[in-house]
């Protein structure tokens, strides 16, 4: 059976301003980082390994992809004024699911009191080349 890719863009008119201290991740495309709504949702476009201090594609180590991945992840996070613990549901894209072990292993440190709701999803391409991206939805519960 052939893989389906699976692009997901998340473009919302953004309805709150934020005073940011560290910009957000530099999107790739035409999408915002992350976009909240008066109900406090904060949706965060899918997240891929992009080196920040040189801006190329990380490839190699899925460990360490996805530590930056969720790294860049905190950022939109912290901008908005939350945190790992406000996130209520993930999204992981892989194009290999064989990484799922090892890439549960780095995203679950991140988390200090429960997980949120989640998938894990096998795709034959992500942007640049990437191996992982993760995309999230928090909330100011």
């Amino acid at each position: 059976m052939k893989k389906t890719t699976v692009f997901f863009c998340i473009i919302l008119a953004s309805l709150m301003a934020q005073a940011q201290d560290t910009p957000d991740p530099k999107p790739v495309a035409p999408y915002s980082p992350g976009v909240m709504t008066g109900d406090g949702l904060l949706f965060i476009s899918g997240q891929i390994p992009i080196n920040p201090d040189t801006g190329v594609i990380m490839k190699g180590d899925i460990s360490k992809e996805t530590r930056v991945v969720m790294e860049r992840i905190g950022i939109v996070l912290e901008n908005n004024e939350m945190d790992f613990s406000n996130l209520v549901k993930c999204t992981i894209f892989l194009t290999d699911i064989r990484d799922y072990k090892a890439v549960n292993k780095v995203y679950a440190s991140f988390f200090k009191d429960g997980f949120p709701a989640r998938e894990a999803i096998e795709v034959s391409n992500l942007p640049l080349g990437a191996a992982i991206e993760i995309s999230g939805i928090a909330s100011k519960r």
